[in-house]
This record gives C-alpha cells, structure tokens and sequence, in this order.
C-alpha cells in the first residue's frame, strides 16, 4: 500500500498501483477501489497508475463516498495544474478566492453539462462528493511529496478537525442554494 491517511494510520490513503506496461481500465479496477473507499475511515481511496511518486506525470482513480472531507487546497509551490473528469457519481467543485469567499462552483456529473475541469495552479478549490462511490480521473504533474503538494486554506479546518463536517455542510448548502435561486 502507498501512502498512510492522517486520520487512521492503519488504513492506506492509496491502493498499490496495477503493474504492466500497458494496464485496462475495467470494471475489476473500479469494483476493488470503491469497496475500498467504503471502507475507508476518510470515505476515499486512490488507485494511482503511476508506478511511484518520483514519475512526472502522474494519473489515478480517486474514488469518494459523501461525506468525504476535501479541505480546500491550491497546487503552489510549485505550481501544479490539475486536471479531473468524473466518470461515475456526481459532486460540487467550488473555487474560492484568498480570503476564502466562493468564487464559482459548478455540480459535476458525467453526461451532465459539466463532467471535469482543468484547473490552473495556485487555485484554491474543493470537491464535495454528492453521490455514492463517485469516480473521478485525475492527471498532474509529479513528483508527489507530501510537504509541498498541497497549500492548505488556513480559513478552512483542517481533515479531522470538529468543526470540518460543519463548515463543509455549510458551504454545501450555499452550494445548493446557488442552483436553487439560479
């Protein structure tokens, strides 16, 4: 198993990667990486297709349950783009400014207007998951390391924090509410 999540040490934040020059994406990958993800204390599991964190590009499954908590993050140093395309499922993305005010959210769902996005680095945004065992594809540059990946808000709670569930139904409802008034 690759890395460890912060909130169970003992349950992988990632499934080992599928060996082989060339590796299919079926049906058995994705059955195997939402029971994962089920069982996950995080309610979400990677299933990477790069080799180790050490490759330039690097592309995964990253299969999430709601209630998943995404606190909101931006690529910056160094500067990464992100780019993601939902396969299964259904979930928010809001983008915010620096002070933490939601700067555009879109509902992305596959055949559904918007299925993915590309996101420019340096970009803050989130990800709520509205659907069960909801797929996405995810492709960005490496190497991964874990110190510099992520530039974490200091305007939301941290994973694991008491008030994380809180803030996140909060802007969940705004989310929707969104749509609502339209």
């Amino acid at each position: 198993m690759v890395g460890l999540a912060m909130a169970d040490m003992t349950f992988p934040a990632a499934l080992d990667p599928p060996k082989g020059r060339v590796v299919l994406l079926n049906e058995n990958l994705l059955t195997e990486a939402m029971a994962a993800s089920r069982r996950s204390p995080r309610k979400r599991i990677i299933l990477p297709f790069h080799q180790d964190h050490q490759e330039l590009l690097h592309r995964m499954m990253n299969v999430m349950q709601p209630g998943t908590y995404i606190r909101p993050h931006r690529h910056l140093a160094p500067p990464k783009a992100e780019s993601i395309v939902v396969l299964r499922g259904g979930m928010w993305l809001a983008l915010f400014t620096d002070e933490g005010e939601v700067d555009g959210a879109w509902h992305l769902k596959p055949g559904y207007g918007e299925f993915g996005v590309d996101i420019a680095p340096g970009v803050f945004h989130t990800f709520i998951v509205t659907e069960p065992d909801t797929v996405l594809f995810e492709v960005k540059p490496g190497p991964y390391q874990q110190s510099s990946d992520k530039d974490f808000a200091s305007w939301a709670p941290a994973e694991g924090e008491a008030d994380a569930r809180c803030y996140q139904e909060t802007l969940l409802a705004g989310l929707s509410s969104r749509v609502a008034s339209g």
